[in-house]
């Protein structure tokens, strides 16, 4: 079996057609070949999902990377290796995290090399989910069966609270732990600064329940914290300029990122990370680095927005009324809340904005199923008249 490759390796060519695969070191048929993805988030509970595609003859491995219908992926053999994704229905498409059942194949005419397909995925335990963009509006996700999402905040501007908190919303939905990592301590007068204090304070106010850390790529500040925070799979996600490759490159030690300065006009971020990728991480787990978010549009996120902002579903309890709306309503605590100054009028209004968007995104969604449904209904109603005509001749 070959070793296990340094975290930092180069990834294989996508164009390359097939490559030494030793299906008896990373062969589905002995389940005690696959601890080598352990280090990658491989546990008993997947092995048992496993089993009945490890009967089949195929091979388990984690999605690493995805780019236009191919993906990469790491074996049991722990390599990166390039992987073909068959065409399927909307919904079905893998995404980088997600542990996939590969069936190897031998080249013809190359003795000795095998090429991978995707042949299945494996139920997903989490998914960070967003809204696509398209007017389809169908759910996107980000990655796959991850544990921490990272919230990414430079403290080079004032932070943007209504952003953070729909991030931190999508986190929460996504069924991991969100993080709020501070970067760019260095630039804003050290993490002991007033301005890091005061971001700190408005973060924690904006995510409660959720863990601030601030950092600095540049002088090592707070990656010893928030090296220990990131446990199993985590993913960094945030908008351009905030330093997330950067940091991505300080936490592995080694620069597998490629990063850009900001542009110093409107000190806004230029896109340096153009894919989702996973990375090991030197002292245990696994990094999944996105590129910058510019807008994320909530799927499906009640439960999201139960937790993100669970401080106002907490004084809503105490409302008058069980349908309280919190705007004119006599006896609201929530209204009562903000008027004493115990919440910000702000994150009132943020709240009422994100369950505004999410109605309206799953009535879209409602709406684009129902037209679905009968555009089957029609063709098999078209075929059905066919058959007849055919049938009366």
């Amino acid at each position: 079996m070959p070793g296990r490759p340094h975290p930092n390796h180069t990834h294989t060519d996508h164009h390359q057609s097939g490559f030494d695969l030793d299906l008896e070191a990373g062969s589905g048929s002995d389940p005690g070949a696959d601890q080598d993805l352990v280090a990658y988030g491989w546990d008993d509970g997947w092995d048992d999902v496993f089993a009945s595609h490890r009967a089949a003859g195929l091979v388990p491995g984690r999605i690493t990377r995805v780019d236009r219908g191919a993906c990469e992926v790491v074996t049991a053999v722990g390599r990166s290796w390039p992987a073909t994704v068959p065409a399927g229905p909307v919904g079905t498409a893998p995404c980088t995290g997600d542990w996939a059942a590969l069936r190897p194949a031998p080249v013809a005419g190359a003795a000795g090399h095998e090429t991978l397909t995707v042949a299945a995925l494996l139920p997903r335990r989490t998914a960070l989910v967003r809204a696509s963009a398209s007017r389809r509006s169908d759910p996107q996700p980000l990655a796959a069966n991850v544990d921490i999402v990272a919230v990414a905040v430079a403290l080079t501007a004032p932070i943007n609270l209504g952003r953070l908190e729909r991030l931190v919303t999508l986190a929460w939905e996504s069924g991991a732990r969100p993080l709020v990592v501070l970067t760019k301590a260095d630039q804003a007068g050290g993490a002991w600064s007033e301005t890091a204090r005061t971001a700190e304070a408005e973060a924690a106010a904006a995510a409660p329940g959720v863990d601030v850390v601030t950092t600095s790529a540049a002088d090592g500040t707070g990656l010893d914290v928030l090296a220990a925070l990131l446990t199993g799979t985590s993913v960094l996600i945030g908008t351009s300029g905030t330093g997330k490759s950067t940091l991505t490159n300080a936490l592995l030690g080694a620069e597998a990122q490629r990063v850009r300065a900001v542009r110093s006009a409107d000190g806004k971020g230029r896109h340096t990370t153009v894919r989702r990728e996973l990375l090991p991480l030197p002292g245990g787990g696994v990094l999944i680095d996105t590129p910058g978010l510019r807008g994320v549009g909530l799927w499906a996120a009640e439960n999201g927005l139960s937790q993100a902002f669970a401080d106002v579903e907490e004084l809503a309890a105490g409302c008058r009324f069980g349908d309280c709306e919190h705007r004119t309503e006599p006896g609201c605590a929530v209204l009562a809340a903000v008027d004493d100054g115990t919440m910000p009028a702000r994150r009132l209004a943020s709240y009422r904005r994100l369950l505004r968007e999410n109605a309206h995104m799953a009535a879209r969604g409602d709406a684009r199923l129902r037209a679905e449904q009968e555009r089957q209904w029609r063709t098999i109603s078209k075929e059905q008249r066919r058959m007849y005509r055919e049938r009366g001749r």
